[in-house]
């Protein structure tokens, strides 16, 4: 083994330093220094390449993205070429390569229409970026050997490019609607929140009269594809709780089929109108009973005013209630997700009607949250459209609602019936927003039709008169059996004429 001590002052044992190294190691083999002074030579001959590119922060749909790539070498430079990584990098897709040997640059972004452009000669610029445009991003830089002058050394460096995206849609809905308005019992109401095109995924809450609500959050194994029913039958309601003898009360209440009292008449009779009105004049107490046993004249008759039920039971609290939310991610295919959030509680009719609730979204693509708003209302006042307004006999009629008094939410169930009797098809009820009757018949002349509107928050009715008037196009039986004899007697008449001229000219 020869070993290789500190020469004297003054001495080098190369121009390279390796004599630096030597000094600070004491001791090195032939071996190892034969190594040193090989590497030494390799790197001279090869050159040293360097490629780092700078991070990038998030960014903003729509926004210009500059993506640098920055290089050191001594070499002769023979090409710049960007990829987009994919499919978790095993799919690279070139989008820009500066060929240095002919001071060219070539676009491989025919799907994106020479989107980018090339700043300098290690830039490259993404005009009015996509979401699809997130992902990781590599930057490859080729320079020649030096000692073939032929082959190329390449290093590469990469960064990730994040587009973020804010929220461009949500609404609210109320969830379970159109529903029956409950007076006697307490029910769940739950508003739903969707906020979709954001990425990252926003955040959701909601607020109430511009107050934040204070809230219970839950989650719901396979809450996903229709889990909210499995929450609302889950959790018991909170706070409406009655007792027996408000559960006797209650059902005290109820009509003969089980149904709730009405507040309003069921007839247009002066007797029973009067007493609803009454009724409904004192704010939830005693229900007036209707003169039985009493017809009302047709000419005393009066159409009954639109009531809007307003009558709850007592034992009702109305302390604040307990809110419960829960929130689901969906991602979509564009990398954007939709956020779905739900509020639900007891519902206090009372209390709840003509509350203002907002849901809000804040995003980090957003300087402010966005937010939309509803006040749930009970439906007042529904507006009535009959057509043809001179309806005849064998005309079809349809009556519609054209709107209410109010901004109604959430949307509201109609119902159709026919004061007396059953409706043309022989039903007693018809749901839908328009009541279709068929071919009338005189027989319907003066009937009264009522529609009744009713959300979770209250119920309404409103009633029309249908007037069938004669069609003089279209004959009834009894005129054409009174025709007949007229006939007879016509052809009869003719007959004894005709004889009676060719006797006189015999």
């Amino acid at each position: 083994m020869v070993w290789i001590t500190q020469s004297r002052t003054g001495e080098h044992v190369n121009a390279y330093g390796v004599w630096d190294l030597l000094s600070n190691m004491g001791k090195m083999t032939v071996f190892s220094l034969c190594f040193l002074v090989c590497t030494n030579l390799l790197d001279l001959a090869v050159g040293y390449l360097t490629v780092t590119i700078e991070p990038l922060p998030p960014v903003v749909v729509g926004e210009t993205v500059t993506l640098k790539c920055n290089f050191k070498t001594d070499g002769r430079l023979r090409e710049i070429v960007w990829y987009r990584v994919t499919e978790g990098g095993t799919i690279k897709q070139k989008i820009f390569t500066y060929d240095a040997m002919f001071n060219t640059n070539y676009s491989h972004m025919e799907d994106y229409r020479r989107r980018e452009d090339l700043v300098y000669q290690s830039t490259v610029r993404l005009p009015e970026v996509r979401i699809s445009d997130n992902g990781p991003y590599e930057c490859h830089v080729g320079i020649y050997d030096r000692a073939t002058r032929e082959k190329v050394v390449l290093a590469s460096g990469n960064v990730f490019l994040t587009v973020m995206s804010p929220p461009n849609n949500i609404s609210v809905l109320a969830e379970n609607t159109p529903a029956r308005f409950s007076r006697y019992q307490a029910q769940n109401f739950t508003l739903v929140c969707t906020a979709k095109g954001g990425k990252p995924a926003p955040t959701v809450y909601f607020k109430r009269d511009g107050e934040l609500i204070e809230v219970i959050s839950y989650s719901v194994p396979g809450e996903e594809g229709g889990g909210s029913a499995a929450v609302r039958g889950s959790r018991p309601l909170l706070g409406r709780d009655a007792d027996e003898t408000k559960l006797q009360k209650s059902l005290s209440l109820l009509g003969p089929d089980g149904r709730p009292g009405r507040l309003y008449t069921e007839s247009p009779g002066r007797g029973e109108g009067g007493g609803a009105r009454a009724g409904a004049g004192a704010g939830g107490g005693s229900h007036a009973a209707g003169q039985m046993g009493h017809e009302p004249s047709p000419a005393t008759e009066v159409i009954p005013e639109t009531v809007v039920s307003r009558e709850f039971p007592r034992w009702v609290q109305s302390s604040d209630p307990l809110y419960y939310f829960s929130h689901t991610h969906a991602p979509q295919s564009d990398g954007s997700v939709t956020v779905t959030a739900r509020l639900t509680w007891t519902l206090n009719p009372q209390v709840d009607n003509d509350a203002l609730f907002s849901c809000e979204v804040k995003h980090p693509a957003l300087s402010m949250p966005m937010q939309t708003e509803v006040i749930l209302a009970a439906p007042k006042g529904p507006k009535l459209l009959m057509t043809p307004t001179r309806a005849k006999v064998g005309d079809t009629v349809r009556i519609t609602v054209q709107g209410f008094q109010n901004e109604v939410f959430p949307e509201p169930l109609f119902t159709w019936t026919r004061v007396g009797g059953r409706l043309l098809d022989g039903s007693s009820e018809r749901a839908g927003k328009e009541l279709v009757l068929e071919r009338v018949p005189a027989e319907l002349n003066g009937s009264m039709y009522r529609c009744t509107a009713q959300n979770p928050l209250g119920s309404t009715d409103t009633h029309t008169r249908l007037i069938v008037f004669e069609n003089p196009n279209m004959q009834g039986p009894a005129d054409n059996i009174s025709a007949a004899p007229r006939v007879g007697v016509m052809g009869l008449t003719w007959m004894i004429l005709t004889f009676t001229l060719t006797v006189e000219m015999t």
